[in-house]
C-alpha cells in the first residue's frame, strides 16, 4: 500500500481529492439568489425572509403592512408506533389575529400553546409521526405563512456573545437590508430600533454569555425582538417571551410587544401565568387546555364577564385573573376525585365555548376563494431573499467571525494557559534529550503526545462552541440572510490568526526544553506541522458539531472518534501490521500524518550514539522501523490539508442535509369545512346588561376532535364547582 488514500498516489486518494475539489468549487462559487424558487417556497419553512417588493423589486423597509391571520380546523396529532396510539396536541381549533392588537395564548403546561404558535408561524419541525391539518388564511387569501414578512422570537436568546448590542443589530441590518446602501441611513435605522426597544442604555455593551457577564435577560429578549424587527415584519410571533425574567423585566417585554401592536403589527405570543399588570395589557386572549379552546376573544373585562355569566366562575376581588384562569383550566392531580372533578369542569368549559361561538363561521369564511376588497395582494413572486452578493456576505461574516474570535478573552486565556502548562509538563518529562539509544523511544513518545495534545485541544474547543453557533446560523439562513459557503470560508479564515497562536506557543516552549533537533528551520517546520494539524482537528470538530444536535453529544462523539485516530496514529500500531480491514484508518488519521511529519522533521540527518552493530545509528533507520521511510514533510502537510478540506466539505454537506425542515399544513377533511346556512355572529357582550345564555356544560368524551358528545344533566352542574377557588 502506498501512503494514503487521501493524500497519497493511490486511486482512492485521487477520487477523494476530486470530490473535495468539486465541493470546494460549489462552496466558493455558490450564487447569491434573488428570488426563492416556487418549489422551495412550497416545501421549506422559514422564520421570515419573505417580504413585499415594489415595482422596482426592492423590499420595502420600515413600512408595516397590516396582516390579518385566520385559521380554522387546525388539528395536530402525534402517533406512537410502539403503542399504536395517537396523541392529539391540537383539537380542531379556529381563531383570528388582527393587526394592531396583542393576542396572548394562555394555558397550563402541555395545553398546546407553543404548538399552535409554531403552526401559525410555520415552525413545526417535520416528522413522519406528525399529522398536521387545517386551513390558514392571510388577508382573505389561502396562502402559506411565507407569503408575508414574519418574525419569530423563540424562548432561547442566542447571539454571538462578544459583539455589542449595536454591532449585533448593525450586522443584521447589513445582511438583511441590502436596499439601504448609505451607512448613515443604516445607522439611523439601527438607532431608531435601539430607541424603540429601549436598548439605548446598553447599546455599546457586549451581549455576553455564561462565561462573560453581559446585558440582562430582559435586554436580551428585547434584542431578539429588535433583530427580528429589522425587516419590518407584519406579524410577530413570540414564544413565552417572559420565561426566566423577573416581574419587572417581564412587564417591560410585554409592554414592548403592546407598543409594537399599536404600531400596526399583528403580535401573537404564548405566555405562562403572567402577573396582573401584564394581563391587562393584552387585547385578545386564547385560553387552551389539552389542545382545545376554552375561550377565544377580547381580554380584560370581557373575559371575566364571559366566565361570570356561566354562573359558577366568578373571579374573586384582588386576585390576578391570569392565576384564576390557570387554576380554572388545569387538572388537579392531588387525588382521584380531584382529577375526575377538574376534568369534568374543563370538559364542560370546552363544550360551553364550542356552543357559544361559531366555528362554522370561521370555516365558511376560509372556504371562500375570492379575496375581500382592499386586502393586501400577496403572491409567491413577492418573496425575495434579503441578501446581497456572495462576496458581500463573506466580508460581513468575516468581520463578525473575527470580532467573535479575537474578543473571546476567557476562552483564549484558558487555551493559552493550557498550551503553556502542557508544554512545560512535557518539556519537564522529556528534559534535554540526548543522542543515546534510549532517547529514540523518548523522542517518538514526545512527538506522539505533542500530536495528540494539539489535536485534542483544537477538537474540544470547537465541539464545545460550534453546536450553539450552528443554532444561530440555522436561524439566520432560514431567514435568507446568507448562504452556507461564505459562512464556512469566513469562519476558516477568521480563526487562522487566533487558532495558530496556541500551537506556536506550545511549540516555542516545548522545543527548546526537550532539545529536539536544534536548528531554526526544523523548529519552524515543527510549528508549521502542529499548526496545520490544529486546523484539521478544528475542521473535524465542525463536522462532529454538524452531525449531532447538542453540545453534550458532540463532546461525547468527538473524543471517541479521535481515540480511533490515536490508536492508528503510527506509534502504537505499525502501518505494516495493521489488519486489512482497518488499513484505511491510518490514511485518514490526522494524528498519523502529524506524527509522521514530526518524525521525519526530527529524525532526518540525526545521528545517535551506539555500542553494537545492531543498534540504530541514524534517524533514517529509526524511520524505517516505524515504516515511515521514503516520504517527506511536504507529503504529510499536503495530506493534512486534504483532510482539512475533506472535513470542511463534509461539514458543508451535513449542514445542508440537516437544515431545519418544517411540517406542511395539509387541508382538513372535507366534512369539517362544508359550508352551512347557519351563520352565527361572534359573541358580543353588553357591559351593563350581560345576557349570556346559561349553558349546561357536558363532559368531553376522550376521542377524536369534532366527535359528538352527549349532554350533561342539569343536576350535575355542581360538579364544575372550583371547590374553594
Amino acid at each position: 500500500d502506498q501512503m494514503l488514500g487521501i493524500g497519497g498516489k493511490g486511486g482512492v486518494g485521487q477520487v477523494l481529492a476530486a470530490v473535495a475539489a468539486a465541493l470546494l468549487l460549489r462552496l466558493f462559487a455558490g450564487p447569491g439568489p434573488a428570488l426563492l424558487p416556487e418549489n422551495e417556497s412550497d416545501e421549506e419553512g422559514g422564520e421570515g425572509g419573505a417580504g413585499e417588493v415594489d415595482d422596482g423589486g426592492a423590499p420595502i423597509t420600515g413600512k408595516v403592512s397590516p396582516v390579518t391571520i385566520r385559521w380554522a380546523n387546525i388539528t395536530c396529532s402525534l402517533s406512537d408506533k410502539s403503542s399504536k396510539s395517537v396523541r392529539f396536541l391540537l383539537k380542531n381549533v379556529s381563531g383570528e389575529a388582527k393587526p394592531g392588537r396583542l393576542l396572548a395564548m394562555m394555558g397550563p403546561s402541555g395545553s398546546g400553546k407553543t404548538t399552535l404558535l409554531n403552526v401559525l408561524a410555520g415552525q413545526i419541525m417535520a416528522s413522519p409521526r406528525l399529522n398536521l391539518s387545517g386551513l390558514l388564511e392571510v388577508n382573505g387569501q389561502h396562502l402559506s405563512n411565507k407569503s408575508y414578512k414574519l418574525a419569530f422570537v423563540r424562548q432561547e436568546d442566542l447571539f454571538f456573545s462578544q459583539l455589542t448590542v449595536r454591532e449585533t443589530l448593525s450586522l443584521a441590518a447589513e445582511l438583511q437590508l441590502q436596499e439601504i446602501s448609505s451607512v448613515e441611513d443604516r445607522d439611523e435605522y439601527v438607532d431608531n430600533l435601539l430607541f424603540k426597544l429601549g436598548l439605548v442604555s446598553c447599546a455599546d455593551s457586549r451581549v455576553g454569555d455564561a462565561k462573560v457577564r453581559g446585558i440582562s435577560g430582559g435586554e436580551k429578549k428585547r434584542l431578539s425582538l429588535a433583530c427580528e424587527l429589522i425587516a419590518s415584519p407584519s406579524v410577530i410571533f413570540a414564544d413565552e417571551p417572559t420565561t426566566g425574567l423577573d416581574a419587572f423585566q417581564a412587564e417591560r417585554v410585554v409592554e414592548t410587544l403592546r407598543q409594537l401592536a399599536q404600531d400596526g403589527h399583528t403580535v401573537i405570543c404564548s405566555i405562562h401565568q403572567p402577573r396582573g399588570s401584564v394581563y391587562w395589557k393584552f387585547d385578545d386572549i386564547l385560553l387552551l387546555t389539552e389542545g382545545a379552546f376554552v375561550y377565544a376573544g377580547p381580554a380584560r373585562d370581557e373575559l371575566l364577564a364571559y366566565f361570570s355569566n356561566l354562573g359558577l366562575y366568578q373571579c374573586p376581588d384582588h386576585v390576578n385573573p391570569a392565576e384564576f384562569f390557570a387554576d380554572l383550566i388545569s387538572i388537579d392531580y392531588s387525588s382521584t376525585e380531584s382529577v375526575y372533578s377538574s376534568r369534568k369542569r374543563i370538559d364542560g368549559l370546552v363544550e360551553a365555548f364550542s356552543q357559544q361561538t361559531s366555528l362554522t363561521f370561521y370555516a365558511n369564511s376560509l372556504a371562500r376563494k375570492e379575496s375581500p376588497k382592499g386586502s393586501l395582494k400577496l403572491s409567491k413572486k413577492t418573496i425575495t431573499k434579503g441578501r446581497g452578493s456572495w462576496w458581500r456576505q463573506f466580508w460581513l461574516l468575516l468581520k463578525r467571525a473575527w470580532m467573535q474570535a479575537s474578543r473571546d478573552g476567557p476562552t483564549n486565556k484558558v487555551r493559552a494557559r493550557m498550551s503553556i502548562a502542557s508544554a512545560m509538563i512535557f518539556g519537564s518529562v522529556f528534559w534535554r534529550m540526548g543522542r543515546s539509544q534510549t532517547s529514540i523511544q523518548d523522542r517518538m513518545g514526545l512527538l506522539q503526545v505533542a500530536a495528540i495534545n494539539t489535536a485534542m485541544a483544537a477538537l474540544t474547543k470547537t465541539v464545545g462552541v460550534f453546536p450553539k453557533e450552528r443554532a444561530i446560523v440555522d436561524r439566520e439562513r432560514a431567514k435568507g440572510c446568507y448562504a452556507l459557503g461564505p459562512y464556512l470560508l469566513s469562519k476558516l479564515i477568521a480563526e487562522i490568526p487566533v487558532g495558530a497562536a496556541f500551537p506556536l506557543l506550545f511549540g516555542s516552549i516545548l522545543y527548546p526544553m526537550s532539545r529536539l533537533h536544534p536548528t531554526l528551520s526544523r523548529f519552524g517546520k515543527f510549528c508549521g506541522i502542529v499548526t496545520v494539524e490544529s486546523f484539521a482537528a478544528s475542521a473535524m470538530g465542525l463536522t462532529v458539531g454538524a452531525m449531532v444536535p447538542t453540545t453534550e453529544a458532540a463532546l461525547a462523539l468527538g473524543p471517541s472518534l479521535m481515540t480511533v485516530f490515536i490508536v492508528f496514529g503510527g506509534y502504537y500500531v505499525n502501518a505494516e501490521n495493521t489488519p486489512i480491514l482497518f488499513r484505511w484508518v491510518p490514511r485518514v488519521s490526522l494524528i498519523r500524518w502529524a506524527f509522521q511529519g514530526l518524525c521525519i522533521n526530527e529524525f532526518s540527518d540525526l545521528k545517535f550514539d551506539y555500542q553494537h552493530p545492531y543498534d540504530i545509528q541514524s534517524g533514517e533507520q529509526a524511520l524505517e522501523r516505524l515504516s515511515l521511510g521514503g516520504s517527506c514533510i511536504r507529503d504529510t502537510v499536503m495530506a493534512q490539508s486534504r483532510i482539512l478540506a475533506f472535513w470542511y466539505c463534509t461539514t458543508y454537506l451535513l449542514l445542508e442535509q440537516n437544515k431545519p425542515r418544517y411540517q406542511r399544513l395539509e387541508s382538513p377533511p372535507a366534512d369539517l369545512i362544508q359550508p352551512t346556512e347557519i351563520q352565527l355572529e361572534p359573541l358580543e357582550i353588553d357591559h351593563e346588561v350581560q345576557s349570556y345564555e346559561q349553558v349546561e356544560p357536558p363532559p368531553l368524551d376522550q376521542g377524536k376532535p369534532g366527535q359528538q358528545r352527549e349532554s350533561l344533566p342539569a343536576d350535575q352542574l355542581n360538579m364544575f364547582d372550583l371547590g374553594g377557588l
